[in-house]
């Protein structure tokens, strides 16, 4: 006899946290911004200067999707605010609509090319049951993904013969042996289950983030601004960004810190694909080049990118890119001024730290997506209505950038930032709950489109969600397909 996995009755509201601004609403909203503010390291006084309006209930969900959104965009805003500040003596004030800050985590779905939305890639929210009834979510987005998973379990590939093929399994035998071959499927835990694993007690051993600044060098922001009627200048011209990531985490931080003055290179490895969409959506801002780091002469133009870069994003597995010789303690020899900042699935410790992982896959992991489907009355997992982990984790990794890099200036040293998907999903789920809100209508996402030319089209995206007074955010480069740049820094 099967035994089916229950997604019962909601779990009880925590009464920490419950509504977003107006009234109790407001109190709470700015408790999870100053949290977050103190996270990156930004300065107390400096949060006086953020304008929060709006409601948070954005989405038709009971996870608090609005409250984290204003605070992770907004720390972003005013760690620019702050590195403005350092630069020049001069405040801004940022502002943020609960909205804006919310749409801007789909930013990848309401992106529009030509007028039409960006085509899809195949399902990556797969969810089939095991022997048990148990629901196993298989990540086959990429196409090497897909077919490596295919190939585990001997079928072809059609989504019927991946669902018998994975009933005839047990789900965490199936996720452990594709962990060991390095592929992306977990098995669908509720909170309860997820709080016994031993992955989620090494995370509740850690900070929302790791930040460890280390004795070095001043390296001023750069060029001494002179502000005359708020100059159109930005807080992070001439800072140089080495950005290696993909999907949409990382390359969120990398476009964020573009969006106010960096001049950020992605670096691409060239066996890899990247969906369209994703490429659109974070690529603005920035410039493209490919390097295989496992040959040398690109490694050695790799390491002239260094030679001139402030700050290094990576999303390799942990100890990934140690492997190929520029791991954080490699990096931290020879450019020890460097801010670099790394970015996981699952953290640096704990049994899980090597593993592979998606947004939506930490969801199916650690009990949202559960939740989700109690709340939902739901039989089938119900993850979030955007990827919030990825969206989050960019920003306040963008965050922790500029504040060190703020610090940099002021007192000397490198950093290392250490951040995860699944510590950011911990934070997420300790806000609370609220009424959910309805679905946005397409007139609210249109006027918050901004429309640039690029070589694959007219290409309409979200804004920037934060305004700041003197320097609005924007990016000026369009984005570009991959490897289209030289390995320089212009």
């Amino acid at each position: 006899m099967r035994e089916v996995l229950e997604i019962g009755p909601p779990c009880a509201v925590p009464d920490r946290l419950q509504q977003a601004r107006g009234g109790a609403l407001g109190a709470s909203a700015w408790e999870v911004s100053a949290e977050v503010w103190r996270a990156v390291g930004g300065d107390a006084a400096v949060l006086a200067q953020l304008d929060l309006a709006g409601d948070e209930r954005v989405y038709p969900t009971h996870f608090r999707v609005g409250a984290a959104a204003a605070a992770c965009t907004g720390a972003a805003a005013l760690a620019a605010a702050q590195c403005w500040r350092a630069r020049t003596g001069w405040p801004q004030r940022v502002s943020l609509h609960f909205t804006d800050a919310a749409l801007g985590y789909r930013s990848e779905v309401y992106q529009r090319l030509n007028g039409r939305p960006v085509a899809s890639p195949r399902p990556f929210q797969a969810y089939f049951q095991d022997k048990n009834g148990r629901f196993v979510q298989l990540h086959m987005v990429y196409p090497h993904l897909r077919e490596a998973i295919l190939q585990v379990l001997a079928v072809a590939d059609e989504p019927q013969a991946v669902a018998r093929a994975v009933r005839q399994r047990d789900g965490f035998e199936l996720e452990t042996e594709l962990a060991a071959l390095g592929l992306p499927g977990f098995a669908l835990r509720m909170a309860d289950e997820w709080q016994t694993h031993a992955q989620a007690r090494a995370l509740a051993a850690l900070p929302l983030m790791d930040i460890d600044a280390y004795p070095g060098e001043r390296v001023e922001l750069g060029a001494q601004i002179e502000v005359d009627g708020g100059a159109a200048r930005r807080p992070l011209d001439g800072v140089r960004v080495l950005d290696l990531t993909r999907v949409i985490a990382g390359p969120v931080c990398g476009r964020t810190l573009a969006s106010y003055g960096a001049e950020v290179m992605r670096v691409h490895p060239p066996h890899l694909t990247e969906v369209q969409g994703l490429l659109l959506d974070g690529g603005r801002g920035k410039r493209c080049t490919n390097l295989d780091l496992r040959l040398e002469a690109d490694r050695r133009a790799f390491e002239r990118l260094l030679d001139g870069a402030d700050v290094l994003v990576q999303g390799f597995r942990p100890g990934g890119l140690a492997e190929l010789g520029y791991g954080p303690a490699q990096v931290r020899e020879r450019w020890p001024s460097l801010i670099y900042a790394s970015l996981s699935a699952w953290g640096h410790t704990g049994p899980w730290a090597d593993r592979h992982g998606f947004d939506s896959l930490v969801q199916t992991a650690t009990g949202i997506a559960a939740e989700g489907a109690q709340r939902a009355a739901s039989t089938v997992p119900h993850p979030l209505p955007c990827q919030a982990l990825d969206h989050s984790t960019g920003y306040l990794a963008a965050a922790a950038v500029m504040i060190s890099l703020a610090r940099r200036a002021q007192e000397g040293g490198g950093a290392l930032i250490r951040l995860s998907l699944a510590q950011t999903g911990r934070w997420f789920s300790s806000l609370g709950r609220i009424e959910p809100g309805v679905e946005p209508a397409e007139d609210e996402v249109g006027e918050r489109r901004q429309t640039m030319t690029t070589l694959f089209g007219e290409l309409s995206s979200m804004g920037p969600g934060a305004r700041l007074s003197h320097t609005p955010a924007r990016w000026v480069l369009p984005p570009v397909p991959l490897g289209y740049d030289a390995p320089r820094w212009q």
